[in-house]
């Protein structure tokens, strides 16, 4: 990784296409034209996280990332297809997650440009929203609900599967295959003798996170009993992958997975479970010599991390509050050694749009969380509330990354697909929905109290009519 540099429009001064990248995304760009709605997720997916980012077309001082041309590409088909029976393009219509993104975007953009105000600073700008509203929009688009959700990861899971072997390659032939194409290192980075496989993408880091945040989801499609093996070669992949990373990152974003499912017995008490951690974590700062966050600094998994960096960008970026509160900071390469490097996801965001797209970036994850527990508990069928729970362990995962990565590649398209996949499959739960007919006191239906069927109306209707039946 370089460090960030305030001159922008810097980069490569040349296109940089490999024939096998163009070919893939011309046949990506016909698929969206034949294919149905419902099945353009299938190339977009594959190809937004099996092309390196690092392929683009040169043109007038403009990078065009193969990324942002498959992104419009399957803008333009998203408008031209039908939505019948709904009043939005997006699954459940615009909701308070979304109002949360697009704050958290536009506010980086406009302190951006307040930081930098120049012509270079506007079109870096203007490919930011590129890559992440117009993704944001198009993944939500093509995630429309459960069915959409389940063939994304049925095709993540086949990802997992050519990416593990890729990364087993790195690290027992010191060479990725995947840099043959360009816009990705040739050579995997060593750190104290540990070889740090990352395939396609432009890190270790980010490489491992994408894998072991995808595990919870792919653990919810061996649950459906639908694809079995497939979901248990994706599970394989992805842990195949983490562990070829090396990095603490991603075997602590994994244990953190792992942890989010296991906890599905304590569902029901999930709010004294979060007071407590939060009681515990300010206890911890109170009694502790250093600030809380330096507990950072012992996580070392792999005998090769930087965990007393990760530590101290977080300490820097508390005691300089100041500096980055109102428009973010050019000043954070300053702060320290190697403070250039913000790989902590709260950190750049702060850093980049201040305080307020700092509160934006925690109201998507916290708006989540929320949106998940409201149609876990209006939800009857256990597999469905399985696979809401999945959702929310890859969002714990999630979260436990952003202390030691910033998604700065296609794991940010991951980011974004995760959240649609969770405005999809609550969509139907959380819709408002009209008041039900008030069920008499005298029923009590296998146990289940008036109160309880008021709750779910469906239930409280079909039970009603079994009983006067």
């Amino acid at each position: 990784m370089q460090p960030f540099s305030p001159i922008f429009g810097g980069g490569a001064t040349e296109s940089l296409i490999h024939p096998l990248v163009f070919g893939l995304m011309l046949l990506a760009g016909v698929l969206f034209l034949v294919l149905g709605r419902k099945y353009v997720v299938i190339p977009f997916v594959l190809a937004i996280i099996l092309i390196p980012v690092g392929q683009q077309f040169y043109v007038g001082g403009v990078h065009l990332f193969v990324s942002r041309i498959l992104i419009l590409a399957a803008f333009f088909r998203v408008l031209a297809s039908r939505v019948p029976n709904q009043r939005s393009r997006f699954a459940g219509g615009w909701n308070s997650i979304d109002t949360a993104f697009a704050g958290y975007v536009l506010i980086s953009a406009i302190a951006t440009l307040m930081r930098y105000p120049s012509g270079m600073a506007l079109i870096n700008q203007m490919g930011f929203l590129w890559d992440y509203l117009l993704g944001y929009l198009v993944m939500r688009s093509l995630l429309q609900d459960e069915r959409d959700t389940v063939l994304a990861i049925k095709w993540l899971a086949a990802i997992m599967v050519l990416l593990a072997v890729g990364m087993v390659a790195e690290q027992m032939r010191m060479g990725n295959f995947f840099g043959l194409l360009g816009g990705v290192a040739s050579v995997p980075e060593i750190r104290n003798g540990k070889i740090r496989s990352q395939a396609v993408f432009q890190h270790a880091l980010t490489a491992g996170a994408f894998a072991a945040t995808s595990i919870p989801l792919l653990l919810a499609l061996w649950i459906r009993g639908k694809a079995r093996f497939l979901a248990a070669l994706g599970i394989i992949g992805a842990m195949v992958m983490t562990v070829a990373t090396q990095t603490s990152t991603s075997l602590l974003t994994l244990a953190a997975a792992i942890v989010g499912v296991l906890i599905w017995p304590l569902r029901a008490r999930m709010k004294v479970v979060t007071a407590g951690l939060a009681a515990f974590i300010v206890g911890l700062h109170l009694v502790m010599k250093a600030p809380v966050w330096f507990l950072i600094a012992r996580i070392d998994l792999t005998g090769s991390s930087s965990s007393y960096h990760r530590a101290e960008l977080v300490d820097q970026f508390v005691n300089n509050f100041g500096k980055w509160w109102l428009i973010g900071t050019k000043e954070a390469a300053t702060w320290g050694w190697d403070m250039w490097d913000a790989q902590n996801m709260f950190v750049s965001v702060g850093e980049a749009g201040g305080l307020a797209a700092l509160i934006c970036y925690i109201l998507v994850i916290s708006r989540s969380f929320a949106r998940l527990g409201v149609a876990g508990k209006r939800c009857s069928s256990s597999q469905r509330r399985w696979l809401l729970w999945l959702l929310g362990a890859a969002l714990f995962a999630n979260v436990i990354a952003f202390f030691g990565v910033n998604y700065f590649d296609q794991l940010r398209m991951a980011w974004f697909m995760l959240i649609s996949m969770i405005c999809a499959c609550t969509a139907p739960l959380v819709r408002r929905a009209p008041a039900p007919a008030r069920v008499p006191s005298s029923f009590v239906m296998d146990g289940v109290a008036e109160s309880q069927a008021v709750f779910d109306p469906p239930e409280a209707i079909v039970a009603v009519a079994n009983v006067r039946g």
